[in-house]
């Protein structure tokens, strides 16, 4: 089983910013999309952003223009770098895979923790 360790959370402030990371225990070359999500406190799970292996970027219109995704497939590690954090950006982040019809998420991780104060 694929097992994904979430890192990089924190309590920050609005404004302020934030860089998390997925750690993938197998490689990540060949997955066609990976994305990071977000549970609110009180909301169910959603997907913020989105990278393709294309290099196809999307984002949720929450975060367009602040976050970022990107990978680094030689040690099947994804990334997040959240600017301009805002207060609603709270919530635990998850690293999985976007999954293709009929496919299956990997488990999930735990998590991390990101809490913006402001």
């Amino acid at each position: 089983q694929v097992r994904l360790v979430e890192s990089g959370g924190g309590l920050v402030q609005a404004g302020e910013s934030l860089r998390l990371s997925c750690s993938v225990s197998e490689s990540i070359f060949t997955i066609k999309a990976l994305g990071w999500y977000r549970q609110a406190p009180g909301k169910q799970r959603e997907l913020v952003a989105t990278l393709r292996m294309n290099g196809f970027t999307d984002y949720d219109d929450s975060v367009k223009g602040r976050f970022t995704i990107s990978r680094v497939n030689a040690n099947n590690t994804v990334y997040l770098q959240m600017n301009s954090l805002k207060p609603e950006d709270t919530g635990v982040y998850y690293c999985n895979i976007v999954p293709e019809l009929g496919s299956a998420y990997w488990d999930w991780g735990q998590g991390t923790q990101v809490t913006v104060s402001s």
